[in-house]
């Protein structure tokens, strides 16, 4: 949502208006980001740790390589002031699904929360 504030900037903003909506937005991207790593790092076996670890660091560095490759289409395709307008508002609308998907976990127990067998962790890494 602190995205879209972006979006509606006029052109004569000063320096602390944009600096105090990027800072909201990254607040608000730190605030969603580390539960959702927390609970993924949480639902893997203890012996996944690094593989989780690394498919975590891939997904956000192919998100961001997207996201730069879409700037940069749109900077192509656009007029410069429309295509600022339309990536911060597809930031938006992105950031509110993301929103809407981690929500619908709202109502689960995260792993932490339940019991772990460590014996039963321990036989299967020594097996496997």
């Amino acid at each position: 949502m602190a995205t879209t504030t972006h979006v509606l900037l006029q052109a004569d903003v000063d320096n602390l208006g944009i600096i105090w909506r990027t800072a909201v937005c990254g607040l608000g991207f730190g605030f969603f980001q580390s539960p959702n790593n927390r609970t993924m790092v949480l639902a893997t076996p203890r012996t996944r740790g690094g593989a989780t670890g690394g498919a975590i660091a891939t997904a956000r560095v192919t998100g961001q390589s997207l996201g730069a490759v879409l700037v940069a289409l749109l900077f192509g395709l656009l007029k410069i002031g429309e295509a600022g307008r339309v990536c911060l508002a597809l930031a938006g609308g992105l950031s509110l699904a993301a929103a809407a998907v981690s929500s619908l976990r709202l109502n689960e127990r995260l792993p932490v929360d339940q019991p772990r067998d460590l014996e039963a962790e321990a036989e299967a890494a020594a097996e496997g």
